[in-house]
């Protein structure tokens, strides 16, 4: 029995060096436009998956969704977030996609997580993602009202559906000859 228990002891040993060996001497990859091994994603997002349930408080949403604060969340995401998350003009962001995981495209898969665990993600970003924390640039009350509308994403009301809308280019002013 003894010498069984040692075995499993050793075996764990070799895995754990010559994994530690793999990444210490470079030979995983970690290049952004090759796509992971399928362990490593169902590894990784299992982690990310599990984080959020363990730490996202369960809480309400204290910002009501109305007209005016769909509107709202509308602006701020169209400000802050739709670079990478896309817009109903442009939904499949070339630079959100380029990310390793590919960033959730929301104007063609709208989120499907509690309220309370899209806070908890904007708020404190997800490492390893590219998904920055926002608490430094946005306070909770602005953070709840991107998280309402991202609720609403796929039933939004007019002035909602304007924020999103791209600002019309400023006409050329024409030019003067020199002389």
């Amino acid at each position: 029995m003894r010498a069984f228990l040692l075995g499993i002891i050793c075996t764990l040993l070799v895995i754990i060096l010559g994994g530690y060996y793999v990444v210490k001497k470079g030979y995983m990859n970690t290049q952004a436009d090759q796509a992971p091994p399928a362990l490593e994603r169902k590894i990784a997002m299992t982690a990310v998956d599990a984080s959020i349930e363990r730490r996202a408080v369960e809480q309400k949403n204290p910002v009501q969704p109305t007209d005016e604060n769909l509107a709202a969340g509308a602006k701020i995401f169209a400000d802050h977030c739709a670079g990478c998350h896309g817009l109903p003009s442009n939904p499949n962001s070339q630079f959100g996609r380029s990310f390793n995981p590919p960033v959730p495209q929301f104007f063609t898969d709208a989120p499907d997580m509690a309220e309370y665990q899209n806070f908890y993600v904007i708020k404190h970003g997800t490492r390893w993602t590219g998904m920055p924390s926002w608490a430094g640039m946005l306070n909770d009350t602005q953070i709840w009202t991107v998280v309402g509308f991202l609720g609403k994403i796929e039933k939004l009301p007019p002035a909602a559906q304007k924020a999103l809308e791209p600002a019309p280019a400023a006409a050329a002013a024409p030019s003067t000859p020199s002389r």
